[in-house]
């Protein structure tokens, strides 16, 4: 019987080692000061400034879910790096936290160098721009485990906040105002559903184009999810936020509850906004209810704040001053029972 090496086992060590070559220019150019350890390192080193008060660390890990087998069918993965960054920066930024460091965890069933790059090309590009650096990470290569060409990546997020600065949703009161920002499209979120309803009832391709969406599927579908921390960070200061609510899985209406206090519950002004193509499309191709649709998806609702009725309109002028179309969707109201 003749030897059986790694390889023959599916693992190419040479393969991991050519990822690793070309993610380390990635990480690289994401580095902040803080960032005291190069890649290869068996584990990221950060030092913190000295310059937050009574600093808390706020972290978090996330995937996409079923986003990336419209990736697979559409061979674009760099926006899939996005999305994950994007989403995990969010999740912090709704407790007041800016982000510090960032990891990444991919593994496939077989390592291909240029997909790898990528990935972690849009991961470092979503980096930069929340100023988070991409400290570390894992790509593991696991035969027989996943299909051909697939993968699956998650994200790790450290973030940090001044102790008297966390945004708990303890200061929330009947009467608050609730402002929307709006989502770039489903973001990482009800993947499940729309592609049920896009390629099984619907049969189309991801290069089918759509009239009512003025884009292909796949196009529509891989838009990016956006990150909210360069419109929100300068209201950080200064408590006029008394909670956020970042609107992923579950919709309004399972996520907004998470920053309300017990005994408060919400009012939705459903007229108060214009839902987007996409769910317009989605609803009506795959004959889903109201309920379920704003269970499944955002709405077009990526991000909720709420603030006293005293701050909304500084809170609108500042959001608007950075770019933002933000809108009042609702108030807090006394929870019924």
């Amino acid at each position: 019987m003749s030897a059986v090496d790694y390889r023959q086992s599916g693992v190419n060590i040479d393969a991991g080692n050519e990822a690793v070559r070309r993610i380390r220019a990635l990480a690289r150019g994401t580095y902040t000061p803080g960032v005291l350890s190069g890649v290869g390192s068996f584990g990221g080193l950060f030092a913190l400034d000295g310059t937050v008060p009574e600093p808390v660390l706020v972290s978090s890990a996330d995937g996409v879910g079923t986003k990336l087998k419209v990736a697979f069918m559409a061979g674009v993965h760099d926006t899939i790096g996005e999305d994950l960054v994007n989403h995990c920066v969010n999740d912090i930024l709704v407790q007041g936290a800016r982000p510090l460091f960032f990891l990444d965890y991919l593994a496939t069933g077989a390592l291909a160098p240029d997909v790898v790059e990528q990935i972690v090309a849009g991961v470092a590009r979503a980096c930069r721009e929340n100023r988070c650096a991409l400290l570390g990470g894992e790509t593991a290569e696991m035969p027989g485990f996943y299909q051909a060409g697939e993968y699956d990546i998650a994200g790790f997020i450290v973030g940090i906040v001044s102790r008297s600065a966390i945004i708990d949703g303890s200061r929330i009161e009947a009467g608050d105002q609730l402002i929307a920002l709006p989502s770039s499209g489903l973001h990482t979120n009800g993947y499940s559903l729309a592609r049920r309803i896009a390629f099984d009832v619907l049969g189309l391709g991801v290069d089918s184009y759509v009239d009512e969406l003025g884009a292909t599927v796949g196009e529509e579908l891989l838009r990016p999810h956006r990150s909210y921390l360069a419109a929100i960070e300068p209201l950080l200061a200064g408590g006029r936020i008394r909670g956020m609510a970042h609107i992923t899985g579950g919709g309004i209406t399972e996520n907004l509850p998470r920053t309300l206090p017990e005994g408060l519950h919400f009012s939705i002004d459903r007229g108060s906004w214009t839902i987007p193509p996409v769910f317009a499309w989605l609803q009506a191709s795959g004959r889903v209810d109201d309920a379920e649709m704003f269970r499944t998806f955002n709405m077009g609702v990526g991000l909720i704040l709420v603030c006293a009725p005293g701050d909304v309109d500084g809170v609108l002028r500042a959001l608007e001053a950075a770019g933002e179309r933000p809108w009042r969707i609702g108030e807090v109201v006394p929870a019924h029972g």
